[in-house]
């Protein structure tokens, strides 16, 4: 049983990941109708300018966690207002080349200056040692990104849905024309909500870099499942992305405890499952 308690806080963590990185990438898509395949190359930029600001700087892991997603959000702005807003009106195909070569880029400069083995990052002081609970020995940090997760998750969620500032976005995304006439300025709407996108991939990345180590390759590893979980949840579905992202993080931990030979490709299995039965996501809206 403590074999099985320790596989489920795996997956509750990678699926506090998938969940922050997915809940981007819905941000992103739904908002804005880019299919971003640089987030998880974004996701990886957030770990190394944690990394940065200890090693350069002397900037703890506090810290990190909000100047590292406003520096990626800042960058990601940038890419927008140069790049990705002459895309407006275009088949989603010239977002998904376009981000996808940026990421090519941008892994590629870390690669050549850092290689592909990971960069320590120590877990905070505050964060160090675990709990017995009984059944299981839990580490704090662990606990802790699990639940700083669900936090950040949520207030996202709350944001877009249920907040004027939210109902300004989304109606700008359905009719433009319209919410300019009502003053408000939709290009800055439109980049500052990819800057979120990009600030939560970052965020997640600052998260990881205690577990995981700062590499290069790191968003390489999970941009693809997160894609997959951001299909299954239903594409520009911010709960549904929330929801499938955690749950199929127990789904794959549940896998590797009976029968470790499918947890690499569990997730894409049901993935091909709702497709076949619910071809808009388990939460999505046929357009």
């Amino acid at each position: 049983m403590q074999a099985l308690y320790a596989q489920l806080l795996v997956g509750l963590i990678n699926g506090s990941f998938y969940a922050l990185l997915s809940l981007g990438l819905a941000v992103i898509f739904g908002m804005l109708n880019i299919i971003n395949f640089a987030h998880g190359a974004l996701y990886m930029m957030g770990a190394f300018v944690a990394y940065f600001l200890l090693s350069l700087g002397g900037i703890n892991y506090w810290w990190a966690l909000l100047i590292a997603p406003i520096v990626v959000g800042v960058f990601g702005m940038i890419l927008e207002r140069t790049m990705l807003q002459w895309l407006t009106g275009l088949d989603h195909l010239y977002g998904l080349l376009l981000t996808f070569g940026i990421a090519l880029i941008v892994q590629g400069v870390f690669q050549n200056y850092f290689g592909s083995s990971g960069l320590p990052y120590a877990i905070p002081d505050q964060l160090k040692g675990g709990m017995n609970l009984g059944f299981m020995f839990l580490p704090i940090y662990r606990g802790w990104v699990v639940v700083f997760s669900l936090v950040v998750c949520i207030a996202t969620w709350f944001l877009i849905e249920k907040t004027r500032l939210g109902a300004n976005l989304r109606a700008a995304t359905e009719n433009p024309t319209l919410v300019r006439a009502f003053g408000i300025n939709v290009p800055r709407m439109i980049t500052l909500t990819y800057g979120l996108g990009v600030g939560l991939a970052a965020l997640a990345g600052v998260l990881s870099a205690p577990i995981n180590q700062v590499r290069p390759l790191m968003g390489a590893d999970l941009i693809i499942v997160v894609f997959a979980v951001v299909v299954i949840g239903g594409m520009g579905s911010i709960m549904g992305s929330i929801l499938t992202g955690f749950a199929l993080g127990v789904i794959e931990g549940l896998t590797k405890y009976f029968y470790p030979e499918a947890s690499n490709t569990v997730v894409f299995v049901l993935m091909v499952l709702v497709l076949l039965v619910k071809p808009t996501g388990l939460t999505g809206r046929a357009a």
